[in-house]
């Protein structure tokens, strides 16, 4: 008998067949497994190792061993006559063509699933893939979602930017769906990593659906998993996965958005007949695109500024027609300078960059506030709030908008605006840290105190530093008699000297009518110790009513207003301060605010 009709005989090459279409299914099945769970990609590669080695043991052990009615046993301890290999081999040709079917029908399933994915998603599809509607006679309530920041299930677990850029994309998309109230980035990504349920979640940012995901990148292939939840069931009413190659990662965006929009309108019954969204390719550089993302999420959190900065002028070097990538270095050059960074003219950089943004992309509403504040901050109020005025137009639900016009009305005096400002920005953004501190001052200066201090109280609830440019806040809690809180506050500010004078400070406002010499001696001993200007440190100045020393600082010149500091503005110095300031300028030119008239061609005053 020839070799091969030996290995015929004792169905060694049934046993291979059989072996490799089952390892085959195995590593399918284990490639689908270790993607949906996020496992790194050398797991597959030890198994398909590990199924590669299985082949000759498997094949070796069909050769030395048989199957008998009594059990394993070497084939040459078997009687030919006894055999019952033809019994096993059609047992073994059943087991072939029950895997092969099965191995046939996972592979046609999976031919037609990727198919589906790449090509451009329908209605009807978005349709199919949608739970059951609702039932007839549910009360029917506007629309709103929140977008959470998607997990990162990449191998070397470093592409959290990049997952946190196709979130904020995602939701800069259907911010733009009439009718649909969207939650802000700042609130949503508020919530990255917290252990709350989504209805948890919902409810604190008022939404009732939720869209969560993750994004699993390596190479030039990405994954990206989404589902969208009614938060009021906790039902599962669209989920989808994406694979698609890096090519044009805006298509993508585009296509889950709008399956998102079909979800809700189609089966929801909201939203319906809103048209189909697009999502403008703004750079065909992946690059230059992944550059601006590393560097928003740096800027945004305020983290590395430096960093921010180089990735986003590398952006714009790769793609010098990315407005997107202009409009955020314009935005980082212009607060770098106030968080401590110098040696660049950053007012010149921020206007040039702000510049260019609009050039290519006149729509852009960024640019325009980055104008304002560096015109406000070169005492330019008129054109400063002119320029404010136009991003808060071209941009209605952008709230960083109404919270930079609101501090520059808050400084001018006017406070009815300022606080109408900084509601429309935390009706946006509910949990936008940033306008609940400000708005604190703004309800301070009216003497609207508790609110001002249950905002202070959620303002420190979420970890933000309430304390910066907010020595003002000091003042109000010695006249409330909360000295505590006030010594906490101007420890917390005046932080890189532990010998502030904080004792005499306080004496001083509690004790206004005593002789303060020696404490103002003390507190100027330490300011020129500080290396910092006398200017900055206008509250501990005016409590010792060292007029004479302070100079205005843009953005910080709030505490004028409040009544604490009505002294001051009955003063020689008032006046002189606030030309200074360059806000007399603009009360001339459009009007003056309540408690305020004008003295002469020149003059003024002020309650």
């Amino acid at each position: 008998m020839t070799f091969f009709a030996e290995l015929k005989r004792r169905n060694v090459i049934r046993v291979g067949i059989a072996y490799v279409v089952v390892a085959w299914l195995v590593s399918q099945v284990a490639e689908f497994a270790i993607e949906t769970f996020g496992a790194p990609d050398w797991v597959l590669k030890i198994l398909v190792v590990f199924l590669m080695l299985g082949l000759p043991i498997v094949a070796i052990f069909a050769w030395a061993f048989e199957l008998t009615p009594e059990g394993i046993r070497r084939e040459r301890d078997v009687d030919r006559n006894q055999s019952i290999v033809k019994h096993t081999g059609r047992k073994l040709d059943y087991t072939i063509i029950f895997v092969m079917a099965l191995a046939l029908g996972y592979f046609i399933y999976d031919k037609l699933n990727h198919q589906a994915h790449d090509a451009p998603q329908t209605v009807a599809q978005a349709e199919a893939q949608i739970a059951p509607p609702v039932v007839a006679g549910t009360p029917s309530v506007d629309p709103s979602i929140a977008v959470l920041p998607f997990a990162d299930l990449s191998p070397e677990q470093d592409q959290g930017y990049f997952s946190d850029g196709i979130s904020e994309e995602l939701l800069n998309v259907l911010v733009k769906v009439r009718g649909l109230k969207v939650a802000s980035r700042t609130s949503s990504f508020t919530y990255k990593g917290s252990n709350l349920s989504l209805a948890e979640i919902a409810d604190e940012l008022k939404v009732n659906h939720v869209l969560e995901g993750s994004v699993r990148k390596a190479d030039n292939r990405v994954r990206i998993t989404a589902q969208l939840i009614d938060a009021t069931t906790d039902r599962h009413i669209w989920s989808e996965t994406f694979d698609r190659d890096l090519v044009d990662i805006f298509a993508i965006q585009d296509e889950i958005a709008n399956a998102i929009v079909a979800a809700l309108s189609k089966k929801l019954g909201i939203l319906e007949d809103t048209p189909a969204i697009s999502v403008a390719k703004t750079t065909d550089n992946l690059d230059a695109y992944e550059l601006y993302l590393k560097a928003r999420g740096l800027f945004l959190t305020r983290q590395q500024l430096e960093e921010s900065i180089a990735l986003y002028e590398r952006a714009v070097a790769l793609d010098p027609a990315f407005a997107r990538a202009w409009e955020g270095l314009a935005a980082v050059y212009a607060v770098v300078e106030s968080w401590g960074f110098t040696g660049r003219d950053w007012d010149s950089l921020a206007l040039s960059a702000a510049e260019r943004a609009l050039e290519l992309e006149p729509g852009l509403s960024t640019p325009w506030a980055v104008k304002g504040q560096i015109a406000t901050n070169n005492n330019d109020y008129v054109s400063g709030m002119a320029h404010l005025d136009r991003a808060v137009q071209l941009d209605p639900t952008n709230a960083t908008n109404y919270l930079w016009r609101g501090i520059n009305y808050s400084t001018l005096g006017m406070q009815a605006e300022s606080i109408a400002d900084y509601e429309r920005c935390l009706e946006i953004d509910p949990a936008y840290a940033n306008c609940k501190r400000h708005l604190a001052l703004s309800y301070m200066i009216i003497n609207h105190n508790e609110q001002a201090l249950s905002l202070i109280e959620q303002v420190a609830k979420y970890g933000f530093k309430v304390f910066s440019y907010h020595q003002q806040y000091s003042q109000r809690l010695m006249s409330l008699g909360q000295r505590l809180a006030a010594t906490i506050i101007l420890v917390n500010h005046f932080d890189s000297n532990s010998a502030f004078p904080v004792s005499e400070v306080l004496d001083a406002m509690e004790f206004p009518e005593r002789d303060h010499g020696r404490g103002l001696q003390k507190l100027l001993n330490w300011i020129d110790n500080s290396g910092h200007a006398r200017a900055t440190f206008a509250v501990p100045l005016v409590a010792f009513k060292a007029y004479h020393l302070i100079e205005p600082v843009p953005s910080m010149n709030r505490w004028v207003w409040l009544e604490e500091n009505t002294d001051f503005r009955a003063s020689e110095y008032f006046v002189p301060f606030m030309r200074k300031a360059g806000v007399a300028v603009y009360w001339r030119a459009k009007g003056f605010p309540p408690g305020c008239r004008p003295l002469g061609e020149e003059g003024f005053e002020c309650d």
